[in-house]
């Protein structure tokens, strides 16, 4: 009997496993890995793959702060969740400074993977909602998607309609990537932009419809290096001065360079750059003929807490192009705090802009300053001065034109812009 009460005293301290200081052996560990200091996060996995902006800041948010177990065990659940992936795990690697580790998240993919996705949902309260959804299929290598987009952000018109996009991750080699898009897309036009276009007479009249089918190669030139160079062809049905359909047919190049590096004391810096060219020429059966070039080149620099972006645009349009190739600043990106309406309604054949934004934690305030003219006439330099929250991918921002009279701000809100 007195063997059974022994037992009945000794089996919760058994159950309960080792401990030191009354705390459980589980709890050891976690306390033994805080002292650890993140020195960088790395996500690998077969495939290519891309994870949002808001959880790659978070993930970079962790460099330089102690390890916490919890933290990286719930970014590898908001990983497996976008990616849609069979299974995510981590591993702690040796850091290069005693007491530092650097965490790396592995991704096992699905065979057959299904992925919807909302890039771009915003509001600018003269310029109203911009929309865009996708549903994508990836298998062996190949993804179809297929998508719905009303864009009033970016165009001097509003463009709504439909895309499909089918993309193979390599062709013969990983330096190879072969990609067809379609759209096809119906306009709405601002009364500004059609009385502009009233004296204007050399500016291409407006169009209803607009199809676009353009297949392109992308060639991996080095690890931070691509070029993409395909074909477009454009198939506009215009309204005045007679319904009629005119072609632009052009060659599409994009080189795109980036660059990401981490300092020993956790910065981290980046650089991107691109060069844009779309040459539309009457060998490709074109009835336009013009040559677009856009230049941009970006900074930032992330320390702790902090972060500074500096980024630079710029555009030549040469020939006779029609309405969505033309220049356009005073939208969600660019001279915030402009309705690009009362900026230049047509948008121009000349553009430069500069923007410089600081954030701390998830509050952040930024000036933009650009010009957009055409050729032969002055450059009339603008600036926009704003602040705002961001979390977690959603954005909140006011914005003013610096203008003598009367501030009238600009409200944006929603994801990735």
């Amino acid at each position: 009997m007195k063997l059974c009460w022994l037992a009945v005293l000794v089996s919760p301290l058994l159950l309960a496993g080792p401990q030191t200081g009354g705390k459980p052996a589980l709890q050891q560990v976690a306390n033994v890995n805080s002292r650890y200091e993140v020195e960088g996060v790395e996500v690998t996995g077969e495939g290519g793959f891309t994870l949002s902006q808001a959880l790659n800041e978070d993930l970079q948010r962790m460099v330089g702060e102690k390890l916490d177990q919890t933290a990286v065990e719930s970014l590898a659940v908001r990983i497996r969740r976008e990616l849609h992936a069979r299974q995510v795990t981590h591993r702690l690697v040796r850091g290069g400074q005693p007491d530092h580790v650097r965490i790396v998240f592995e991704v096992t993919r699905r065979s057959v993977e299904f992925d919807v996705s909302v890039p771009r949902f915003l509001y600018h309260s003269k310029q109203g909602w911009t929309g865009e959804v996708e549903g994508a299929v990836a298998y062996s290598g190949t993804t179809a998607g297929f998508g719905l987009v009303s864009d009033g952000d970016e165009l001097p018109e509003r463009n709504a309609g439909l895309f499909t996009r089918l993309e193979h991750r390599r062709l013969g080699t990983d330096r190879l990537r072969p990609k067809l898009r379609f759209e096809s897309f119906h306009q709405q036009w601002n009364r500004a932009t059609l009385q502009a276009l009233d004296r204007a007479p050399q500016v291409p009249g407006i169009y209803r419809t607009r199809m676009n089918i353009q297949p392109s190669l992308t060639f991996v030139l080095a690890k931070s290096l691509t070029l993409e160079a395909g074909l477009s062809f454009q198939r506009l049905e215009f309204q005045f001065p007679a319904a009629r359909q005119e072609s632009s047919n052009s060659v599409v190049n994009t080189l795109r360079y980036h660059r990401q590096w981490e300092d020993s004391d956790a910065r981290k810096q980046s650089v991107d750059a691109g060069y844009y060219l779309r040459a539309a020429t009457h060998a490709l059966s074109s009835d336009f003929a013009y040559t677009r070039h856009r230049w941009n080149a970006g900074y930032s620099l992330v320390y702790g807490k902090q972060a500074v972006l500096v980024q630079f645009t710029g555009g030549l349009l040469s020939g006779r192009a029609p309405l969505y190739e033309r220049y356009v600043l005073g939208n969600s990106g660019t001279l915030r705090g402009w309705n690009r309406f009362d900026v230049a309604p047509l948008g121009g054949d000349r553009m430069a802009h500069g923007s410089v934004t600081y954030r701390l934690r998830w509050i952040e305030v930024f000036c933009d300053t650009g010009a957009v003219w055409n050729r032969g006439q002055d450059r009339v330099a603008r600036t926009g001065l704003g602040a705002g929250l961001r979390k977690d991918g959603f954005s909140l921002a006011v914005a003013f034109p610096v203008r003598e009279g009367r501030a009238d701000p600009v409200i944006m809100a929603g994801m990735n812009f």
